[in-house]
């Protein structure tokens, strides 16, 4: 199977127009098999009861970073069912949508990434050796971070930052409210372009299949509350995670 779709020019050379769609159903087949794959080792595993909800509540994300996590999330399903369904046949006016929903997530991750490096702690995401350890000895508990999450992270940051980066090249080139359609990218710089964009889209489908699978498992379903509410209960953070690397200062 083809990675990039390719064309011939008027003097016979091969010309890159951008990534292969076939490969949506490929990282599709990948996230469900994997999906699958933990559903059965979680099945075959002993599941620990739960920790309750009740009792006093720990903040753990700001109402700020919520407000942000939700717009980001709106945005990047547009972007993907704006710039995706097209290629699987399903025909409207797409393209404007598209560009409004690249700038609001684009002026959102940088108002994320101002925030982070001047309120918030950066070291919280540092993976440290420690975090390697969390999978294999279940009394190393994560700091307000485990290293699945930390990862997801981590591997979400380089896949928007590069589709925001190739977006905003293409986005130079079409017709918008303040300039004219041009020419003015080579054709092999625009096709590398659509490639890129292309394959960190396809790699954005997979993670969000993964993170969408991990927010409704039962185990972690009080993630996916505390990014509603803020909160977490006490018992939800002895159970799992160290106070000694985070321990919230304020109750929600």
């Amino acid at each position: 199977m083809d990675i990039a779709t390719v064309k011939e020019d008027v003097w016979g050379r091969e010309v890159l127009l951008g990534v292969s769609w076939d490969l949506l159903w490929v990282v599709g087949a990948l996230a469900l098999a994997a999906i699958v794959v933990h559903l059965l080792i979680m099945a075959i595993m002993s599941t620990p009861e739960l920790p309750s909800a009740e009792g006093r509540h720990l903040e753990r994300h700001e109402g700020m970073d919520r407000g942000f996590h939700w717009i980001m999330t709106i945005t990047v399903f547009v972007l993907l069912f704006t710039g995706v369904l097209p290629v699987i046949g399903i025909d409207f006016s797409w393209l404007t949508i598209h560009w409004i929903a690249g700038i609001i997530l684009t002026a959102t991750i940088g108002f994320h990434v101002f925030r982070s490096i001047f309120w918030q702690r950066p070291k919280e995401m540092w993976v440290g050796s420690q975090d390697f350890q969390e999978p294999f000895d279940d009394s190393i508990k994560p700091g307000k971070y485990s290293l699945a999450q930390k990862g997801m992270h981590h591997a979400m940051t380089i896949v928007v930052l590069l589709v925001i980066g190739t977006g905003l090249v293409l986005f130079a080139v079409i017709d918008t409210p303040w300039w004219s359609r041009s020419n003015a990218l080579a054709e092999s710089t625009l096709g590398w372009t659509f490639l890129l964009h292309g394959l960190s889209t396809l790699g954005l489908i997979g993670l969000i299949a993964l993170h969408v699978y991990f927010s409704v498992r039962p185990e972690k379903r009080f993630y996916t509350r505390s990014m509603i509410s803020g909160w977490i209960s006490e018992d939800e953070h002895r159970a799992n995670h160290d106070p000694g690397r985070w321990s919230p200062d304020k109750s929600a």
